[in-house]
């Protein structure tokens, strides 16, 4: 049990949060789409409920500007949008055979429709098929069968250049603050996913290394930010799932060919750089896209949830206290390792709209503790927040948290206003 410790009531923004410095990147468009539920994916009718009943917490709220100004419709807006997802359930009560099958019938053709493989997608994609989509979803492989091999080849051999010349050279080629970031990354490696072994062995750290170096000095507006680190682990493993079997904790790098693990860092690197590039100002000076998405949390947390709202406020409690590193670590750090693979099926299907869906994703996950929070002081409120306790949350928990996000997004986002910074 971590001990208690005096906190006063400013910003916490740890240490491992600031940027060292800058990044830039093209900012891709992705098709509009629409989501939908699997059986299995948007939890059950009684967790649609508690949505809804969490929805309407703050409608006797007398205050136009923080809460929903037309109860009733608004109500029925949240009630419309639960059975939206609820119907889609009864009339998908698909077998695991039967998605897959959907999945295989979207892959198979010569060129993928990304709109409906983003649909598919956004429930949860079966882990076998993981890396093929993903890299469908960030625009790494193109779409058309013909010409993917050949671009993937051709990006690995561009990432193995750069490698060359940026990675391997002695640092007497490299400046004081490149020195200095290579140091970082050296430090910050080991303390990747320290729970799960796999991340400590020493090729992985090396392939870690490599890739966030390279990325950092691609890219000079932001160079390496801490917590970028973290954003690679999925990538990691589920490219390197391709070739090794059974769970994380029985895979070693020791007998992989090296042509075969710098083909899984190449992967990770321009999948890391189209994720990141979605997100430009996020990593860069003083990280503005963050601090933007914070403040709109807040004022979602306030327009849904009015009691815990005014309690954090009354408290003290800023946001930036415990969000930051949400949105900077995409969660990564907030929930067991096995179930962000999951999550990330729901990211990368949002595309470039992820950003703003984070918000609604951040929102819900942190009213899972509404009731508790209420209970709690400033102090108490710290330290709950920074030691969640999902330590045993399994898909169901996972499940539910998308699911709200999903009727909160179907709720406000035609009304946007009241999240305008």
């Amino acid at each position: 049990m971590a001990k208690k410790i005096s906190l006063t009531k400013k910003a916490l923004i740890p240490d491992s949060t600031k940027p060292s410095r800058m990044s830039k990147g093209l900012q891709e468009q992705s098709p509009s789409y629409q989501r939908s539920f699997s059986q299995n994916d948007a939890g059950t009718s009684d967790d649609m409920n508690k949505t809804v009943e969490v929805g309407i917490r703050n409608t006797n709220n007398s205050d136009s500007n923080t809460t929903v100004n037309k109860p009733r419709s608004s109500t029925l807006k949240i009630e419309n949008a639960a059975n939206e997802v609820q119907n889609s359930q009864m009339g998908t009560r698909a077998t695991d055979s039967a998605r897959v099958t959907k999945f295989s019938r979207e892959l198979s053709g010569q060129t993928v429709i990304l709109e409906r493989l983003r649909e598919l997608s956004w429930s949860g994609v079966p882990p076998y098929m993981r890396p093929g989509v993903w890299r469908l979803l960030l625009g790494y492989a193109p779409s058309n069968s013909d010409r993917r091999e050949g671009a993937l080849r051709r990006k690995r051999v561009e990432y193995l250049d750069c490698v060359a010349q940026f990675y391997e050279i002695p640092d007497t080629e490299r400046s004081a603050d490149e020195i200095s970031m290579l140091r970082q990354i050296s430090v910050d490696c080991p303390r990747t996913v320290p729970d799960v072994a796999f991340f400590q062995q020493a090729q992985v750290q090396k392939s870690l290394a490599r890739i966030l170096y390279t990325w950092a000095i691609r890219h000079p507006a932001s160079g390496y930010v801490q917590g970028i680190n973290d954003l690679v682990t999925p990538f990691l493993v589920v490219f390197l799932s391709e070739y090794l079997e059974g769970s994380i904790d029985s895979w070693s790098l020791s007998d992989m060919p090296s042509e075969k693990i710098s083909d899984i860092e190449a992967d990770c690197y321009w999948c890391l750089s189209k994720l990141l590039d979605g997100m430009q100002d996020h990593y860069t000076f003083a990280q503005p896209g963050i601090q933007r998405l914070v403040f709109k949390l807040k004022e979602l947390v306030r327009r849904i949830d009015e009691p815990v709202s005014r309690h954090m406020e009354d408290q003290g409690l800023e946001y930036l206290q415990f969000a930051f590193r949400w949105f900077n670590c995409l969660l990564i750090r907030e929930i067991p390792f096995h179930l962000v693979n999951r999550l990330w099926d729901t990211y990368l299907a949002e595309g470039d709209a992820l950003p703003d869906f984070l918000v609604y994703i951040f929102a819900s996950f942190l009213l899972t503790w509404s009731d508790e929070l209420q209970k709690l002081d400033f102090q108490e409120m710290v330290m709950f927040l920074q030691h969640l306790p999902t330590q045993n949350w399994t898909y169901q928990e996972l499940e539910t948290v998308l699911s709200r996000a999903y009727v909160w997004h179907s709720m406000f986002n035609k009304s946007p206003s009241h999240l305008a910074s």
